[in-house]
């Protein structure tokens, strides 16, 4: 059989295995019922973690039994189609915070570099590569003679695997693969969606400028539907003398990426002083706030929980590293601390 083929069954078996890691657990001695936004949020935390789990599984399987090297991360070239906007997030700060403490816990897959020798190509791992960069250290690295097309479905899997592309960086994958006259095939395959998403995806990144998509950054918040709705404005010819202005300026890329998305629609929707959302006024013009970031550390200990908060939304973010499991039996309390939050709203002030 050949490596193409032994390449894809790896894959497939992860694809296998996130679905295996995604099904519902078995229900506790007293189960509870999430319900509207809270069980909204007990799914996305689960659907998380179990992705988090296949990922670590599909790298495993693609690098099981081969030689694990270290290697200079100055000698390692990017993928030759990019899949990640780069941003010094929370995400990332973790990632660079936890190998600092505990070393690389997982190899990256590179392949010898196609035409520079000496030199190695990222399949998969390109922000260990980064960590590795910034901390002044060798990156643990697996080794593998890839084609193109391969290297594109290893790097497209692991990244739908473990989930944490936007949608909005996953459709530019998609255009790149597309650019370079991959088939819809390959594209579906890399990315493990129909063809219909892929459709939807590329129709996003045909209709919107990349300067634009650039400018607003990944918007982790901002799902299909609202990229869809922004592409409609630009097929419909929205062309605002005043967004070369806003994207310009300072007070816009200040601010965070969803809330960058926001002001795009509002001056594309007629808005000519486009500002913060609801709730949020006050600020002048073109002038959003950047997300207000609450944590919490147990006593004696370093941050465990963050709460991102903006006008639409309040993301919790667990360090797992720190805490394993406590995720998870923040889910078997939710119920009860929705009852508490909800008797204390509803009891009489003074």
């Amino acid at each position: 059989m050949s490596r193409k083929h032994n390449l894809l069954g790896g894959l497939t078996s992860a694809t296998a295995a996130a679905a295996a890691h995604s099904a519902p657990a078995q229900p506790p001695p007293r189960p509870f019922t999430p319900r509207g936004a809270a069980g909204g949020m007990i799914r996305s935390i689960g659907d998380l973690a179990a992705r988090a789990d296949a990922a670590k599984e599909l790298e495993a399987r693609m690098t099981a039994g081969e030689v694990i090297v270290e290697l200079e991360p100055d000698t390692i070239d990017p993928s030759f189609i990019a899949d990640r906007m780069v941003q010094d997030d929370d995400a990332y700060q973790a990632l660079r915070q936890a190998i600092a403490d505990k070393e690389q816990n997982s190899p990256i897959l590179v392949r010898p570099h196609p035409s520079v020798a000496g030199r190695y190509q990222v399949a998969f791992g390109h922000r260990r590569v980064r960590v590795a960069r910034d901390l002044g250290r060798c990156v643990r690295a697996v080794v593998r003679k890839l084609t193109d097309e391969e290297l594109a479905l290893a790097q497209g899997q692991e990244n739908s695997a473990r989930s944490d592309l936007t949608f909005i960086e996953r459709a530019l994958f998609a255009q790149r693969l597309e650019n370079r006259a991959y088939g819809r095939d390959l594209i579906m395959a890399a990315l493990a969606v129909d063809k219909t998403t892929v459709s939807k995806m590329i129709s996003v990144t045909h209709a919107i400028p990349e300067h634009v998509i650039e400018a607003i950054g990944p918007a982790p918040g901002t799902g299909r539907p609202r990229w869809l709705e922004l592409a409609s404005m630009f097929a419909n010819d929205a062309k605002p003398e005043r967004l070369p202005a806003l994207l310009a300026g300072e007070a816009f890329r200040a601010v965070e990426s969803d809330v960058r998305f926001d002001l795009v629609v509002q001056l594309l929707a007629g808005n000519e002083n486009p500002a913060a959302p609801e709730g949020e006024k006050g600020r002048g013009p073109g002038r959003a706030p950047r997300n207000d970031v609450q944590t919490w550390a147990p006593a004696g200990s370093n941050k465990l929980v963050a709460l991102t908060l903006n006008a639409r939304s309040a993301v919790v973010s667990i360090d797992r590293r720190a805490a394993p499991g406590f995720g998870e039996y923040l889910l078997t309390q939710m119920e009860r601390l929705f009852q508490d939050y909800q008797a204390k709203r509803q009891k009489p002030a003074g």
